[in-house]
């Protein structure tokens, strides 16, 4: 962190800092399904990484060199298991801090079969600081992140800077950002920020068009049965 002569942190760092403790998320337990809890104390010593505060070599983890796409925050996961199911050959990494969705995910995981998906239970931006490498990934999906519509809730908001400067620093060249909302106004804040964010360039003009290979989501079936426009950005490192 860069301070002036007096020792004094400077604006932008004072920012930043607080930035680090502010959560994004609020913490719901939820009640657990018995398979679910019985999928958790089984599986997680097998496909769950413990956050701790050193690099996570990816090679090493999923026995490959294959592209590495991280998403946060994959609630009960349908679609995050979808996705990986649909795409052997590329590695996923969800970041989940509610424990019944990793049990979900632990559980489809196994029932599925798959070889290519880990699960870290922690916050999403200390995993990011301390666990993944620079220039590393290749893509980040957002999902559905909850909005915060209200305005003094707006410093949560996980797509903003400097959060997604933080995100690009992680991404390898060409590597992207894929976040999808229901909430317009969270969408105009989220390309706004983008758009601001140094080495990011948005991939359309505007909004994205719909991904295909997305699988619908809990979540958007609520915005599209409450009359919602679903808004997808993509943005691409540069």
């Amino acid at each position: 962190m860069e301070s002036d002569i007096n020792g004094k942190i400077e604006k932008k760092d004072i920012k930043s800092l607080s930035f680090r403790t502010i959560k994004t998320f609020v913490l719901r337990q939820g009640r657990m399904t018995s398979a679910q809890e019985r999928d958790y104390e089984e599986l997680y010593p097998v496909w769950c990484i413990d956050y701790k505060e050193e690099y996570l070599d990816f090679e090493k983890i999923f026995g490959n060199k294959n592209p590495v796409i991280i998403e946060i925050g994959f609630g009960m996961g349908a679609a995050t298991v979808q996705i990986a199911n649909n795409n052997p050959d590329i590695n996923y990494l969800g970041i989940e801090v509610h424990r019944p969705g990793v049990g979900k995910v632990l559980g489809d995981i196994k029932t599925m079969g798959l070889k290519n998906l880990f699960i870290i239970q922690y916050d999403a931006l200390d995993v990011l600081e301390k666990m993944i490498p620079d220039e590393s990934v290749s893509g980040f999906h957002i999902f559905f992140a909850d909005p915060w519509p209200k305005k003094k809730h707006h410093k949560r908001r996980l797509v903003q800077r400097p959060r997604t400067n933080l995100f690009a620093s992680k991404l390898k060249k060409n590597g992207y950002v894929y976040f999808v909302t229901d909430w317009q106004e969270y969408a105009d804040f989220a390309l706004e920020e983008l758009n601001a964010t140094e080495s990011l360039k948005n991939k359309y003009d505007g909004f994205a068009e719909h991904q295909t290979w997305r699988p619908e989501t809990k979540f958007e079936r609520k915005g599209l049965n409450a009359d919602r426009v679903i808004n997808e950005l993509f943005f691409e490192k540069i």
